[in-house]
């Protein structure tokens, strides 16, 4: 900016940008303008300099991309994020300066083209001069012929070459310094990217254009089973629903639906509204609606622009359907509320030929009492809304639709209301998403999934949010054994209104503009990972740049996915699945010990190996919509390592819980002996069958339980051990085990030694307790926790204190 009398400086010390006079809140922070500065007695920077301690010292630095003012503290600049190492190395080390006595070589940018003020920013010409500014910085430093300034020939040391310092010996150092060479080129090339990627990443956002509108992306939200899926069959006429696994929505996906097709469903509710269609069509991404499933709807609403919550009439809001709610409120997107169902209200007359017809004319051909049930319904409906603090109303009673959000009666069976929900939806994206629909050319590209097409080989399925995608870019994406880099061979879109997920004839484009459902063919996309972004390098020294944040950003998720010790291991299809399914696993309270993508490998089998020795129980691996090797069948068999497969969540977790069942059912078998359970009973005197071994008589369970394997010993007797207890019986039918207050039959056989008796070695008086030790204890703790009660522990507690147990 031009230097003026009554420009000012941001008095925030984490921005400091300048300002033009005019402005009262500084353009960067949005920090207020202070009063102390006037138009005409307070020249730039003086006052605020010596108030904020120096606020532009000489240390202070210059951005080369943007001409940003950055602190000296800072490594990068804090408007284009260009690091300051680069700058300082193109400065010759000498660091920043913004006074006229800083010896900056402005030199090293042509200045004799581009001027600067008196804070180092360059004039308006010279930013425009981006990428010149990118190849300047290419040009070696020192570029004098006489470098070291020590004669010719010299070894840049100051000296003639016959000071005693043999070039030829040094060889080993020349390496290690060829290395570190190489080494600071790398990074220096890597800077220079980053540097020309942020640049063009803010000329691209200059670019956008309200004018130009691209497709809104609209996610589909609500519980799992309200039609979410049937409404999008409905919309495209296809039967996707049917052919998904279980009738439920385990994956996103995503269909075009364009201006014709939205044209032709609703000119009848369009007719005598004057509407004019600006956006060129619709992407609808359709989620989950299983629990599970959280993260597909946290990642379909985060690329959405506007969404369609389904909600059921039958059942009001339920739980997926208040989190979907406070999705879309935490990303802020407007809504429209598809009340579904409307067909099984009570005697629903649905027309012949529901094509183009309004909602609003098909409730008023209802009869009276099914019009009584839907404004019930409806009216319990906007009273569960209200109460989360949402004020709703029909489409066409709303009069305000900044205060309410609207809501379409609508039958997926049927096809009533589809056409209004298509027109309210086209409607509210023009009116209030006009800013957020402006295109711009930066790449925005989301990975949904990976897939194998035949004559295609493996695909990815791909949301171009934003920008083009050309046939022969170079892509760089996350992948199972790091980055992949490869090249577009192929971009494909199934004909409009087809889903992307489902196997159609595809059409081949040579380019393609945002907002788009992509399916890309290219090579070594087999371990690529869906979920993660994708990006498109315009250079060859953008390649490791963008390698490096594909790792980061798939390591910084993998490691948000907790892992114990003692677990099972867990594969999924997509990142997507593997969190669902984490988040399913931790609902459950099953431990998981690792996790991959991909299909199940012998490495995989050999990870899970170690559980063998940890906790055998865990020693197998929930593989959910992925294939298993079949080495990795082979090993795992010969290892004992159970592979349970399933295409549906609910599956897997009963395969698992009946693992957990039959394996606890074993160990408890092995170990039943072994645990002792706390048990306190006192001899029913009349009840003595027969007083020598084996002791038969009758007991009356005084507290906690007693069970076949429990010795029994008498405390007031030297906790002399009168037998093992071998079987139990109440009303002649023989029990495993009786509970405080049962009064059964039992037979003590002798453990041993000295065989007891009834009236010698103890009296009917006295009262018997389970002798528990150590491992007895251990032993129930591991196989039969959840057979003792709150009572029960709370006896073994009193048992360990009796027989003194640490």
């Amino acid at each position: 900016m031009r230097k003026k009398p009554g420009d000012w400086i941001c008095p925030n010390i984490e921005c400091g940008n300048a300002n033009y006079s005019h402005r009262l809140v500084c353009n960067l922070c949005g920090e207020k303008k202070p009063k102390s500065f006037g138009k005409k007695n307070v020249s730039i920077g003086k006052e605020l300099a010596e108030k904020s301690k120096g606020l532009h010292n000489p240390d202070d630095w210059a951005c080369s991309s943007c001409g940003n003012v950055n602190w000296a503290r800072r490594n990068e600049c804090n408007l284009c994020n260009a690091p300051r190492e680069v700058i300082d190395e193109v400065r010759d080390g000498r660091g920043g300066g913004f006074k006229e006595n800083a010896n900056i070589e402005y030199n090293k940018y042509d200045s004799d083209q581009d001027e600067f003020d008196d804070f180092g920013r360059r004039k308006k010409k010279f930013r425009k001069k981006v990428e010149v500014s990118s190849t300047a910085v290419e040009k070696p430093i020192n570029d004098d012929k006489d470098a070291d300034d020590g004669g010719d020939g010299g070894d840049g040391d100051g000296n003639d070459d016959d000071d005693g310092n043999d070039d030829d010996n040094d060889d080993g150092d020349d390496d290690d310094d060829d290395d570190d060479d190489d080494d600071n080129d790398l990074e220096a090339r890597k800077m220079r990217a980053r540097r020309r990627i942020a640049a063009r990443k803010a000329k691209n956002e200059e670019l956008r254009d309200v004018t130009s509108l691209r497709c809104p992306v609209c996610a589909v939200l609500g519980h799992v089973d309200t039609g979410k899926t049937k409404i999008l069959d409905r919309i495209r006429r296809t039967n996707v629903q049917d052919g998904e696994a279980g009738g439920i929505t385990q994956q996103i996906g995503a269909t075009y639906l364009p201006q014709d097709e939205i044209k032709k469903q609703t000119d009848q509710v369009v007719k005598g509204k004057g509407m004019e269609y600006k956006i060129p069509g619709l992407l609808v991404i359709d989620t989950p609606g299983h629990e599970a499933f959280s993260n597909l709807r946290v990642r379909g609403s985060n690329v959405c622009n506007i969404a369609i919550l389904v909600v059921d009439i039958m059942h009001g809001i339920e739980p997926q359907t208040r989190e979907s709610i406070n999705l879309l409120r935490k990303q802020k997107a407007p809504f429209i509320i598809a009340l579904n169902k409307v067909d099984r209200l009570n005697e629903w007359v649905a027309a012949s030929n529901t094509a183009n017809k309004s909602i609003e004319n098909r409730l008023k051909k209802q009869k009276k009492h099914t019009m009584q049930d839907f404004e019930t319904r409806l009216d319990f409906v906007k009273l569960q809304f209200s109460e989360m603090g949402i004020n709703t109303e029909l489409y066409w009673k709303n009069k305000n639709m900044r205060e309410y959000v609207n809501i379409v009666p609508t039958s997926a069976h049927t096809g009533e209301g589809i056409p209004d929900l298509l027109f309210i939806l086209v409607s509210l994206s023009q009116r209030a998403l006009t800013k957020e629909l402006a295109y711009s050319p930066e790449l925005e590209c989301t990975v949904l999934e990976v897939k194998e097409v035949q004559g295609y080989g493996t695909t990815i399925d791909v949301i171009l949010t934003n920008g083009v995608l050309h046939e022969g870019d170079k892509l760089v994406l996350g992948g199972m054994d790091g980055p992949i880099v490869t090249t577009a061979r192929s971009l494909l879109m199934p004909e409009p209104m087809k889903d992307l997920r489902v196997k159609n004839p595809y059409k081949v484009y040579k380019e393609i503009t945002a907002a788009q459902g992509v399916k890309i063919a290219a090579r070594n996309l087999e371990k690529a990972i869906a979920g993660l972004p994708l990006f498109v390098a315009h250079d060859d020294d953008e390649l490791e740049v963008l390698k490096e944040d594909a790792e980061h950003l798939l390591q910084d998720t993998l490691n948000a996915i907790k892992t114990v010790d003692k677990g099972v291991c867990v594969q999924a299809s997509t990142l997507g699945s593997l969190e669902a399914l984490m988040v399913f696993l931790k609902s459950e309270k099953i431990p998981v010990s690792a996790v991959n993508i991909g299909p199940v490998h012998r490495k995989d089998v050999t990870r899970c190996t170690v559980q063998l020795d940890k906790d055998p129980k865990y020693a197998c691996i929930l593989a959910f919509d992925v294939p298993v090797d079949a080495d990795a069948q082979k090993m795992a068999k010969k290892e004992g390592i159970k592979v349970f497969t399933a295409d549906i969540i609910y599956h897997l977790e009963e395969s698992f819980t009946q693992h957990l069942k039959d394996v606890n059912k074993r160990l408890q078998e092995e170990n039943k002996y072994k645990a002792i359970f706390p048990c306190k009973v006192s001899i029913i005197p009349e009840c003595v069958f027969n007083a020598r071994a084996p002791i038969v008589i009758g007991v009356k369970v005084v507290d906690g339980i007693i069970k076949e394997g429990t010795i029994l010993c008498v405390p007031s007797k030297e906790f002399v051990e009168v037998g093992v207890v071998a079987s139990l019986e109440f009303d002649h039918q023989k029990v495993e085990t009786a509970k405080k207050g049962q009064e059964v039959c039992i037979r003590l056989d002798p453990l041993g030694g000295e065989k007891k008796m009834v009236g010698r070695h103890f009296e009917v008086t006295d009262e018997l307790v389970s002798k528990i030790s150590r491992g007895s204890i251990d032993a129930v703790k591991t196989y039969f926790r959840d057979d003792l009660g709150k009572d029960d522990w709370k006896l073994m507690v009193k048992l360990k204190k009796l027989f003194k147990i640490h």
